[in-house]
């Protein structure tokens, strides 16, 4: 597990409309996120994306927990 997401996903309101990222790429974690959901393995996700690496997709789970708690305490 990433223990620091923020070293892997970054926001930019001129990149992809501000969306959260993957740090030096255009990926939305969303998307990353998406595929995880659809059943893509870590290994089928690099496949489709080679410029990702394990700790990145790990990252973009954590970000998408670190959201979830968010909502949950608001």
């Amino acid at each position: 597990m990433v223990s620091n997401w923020r070293h892997y996903i970054v926001t930019h309101s001129g990149i992809i409309r501000g969306k959260a990222r993957v740090k030096g790429t255009r990926i939305p974690v969303a998307l990353i996120l998406g595929y995880l959901n659809a059943g893509y393995s870590v290994e089928k996700i690099i496949e489709e994306f080679p410029d990702l690496d394990k700790d990145q997709i790990s990252a973009c789970v954590d970000y998408g927990r670190t959201l979830e708690d968010f909502e949950e305490i608001v």
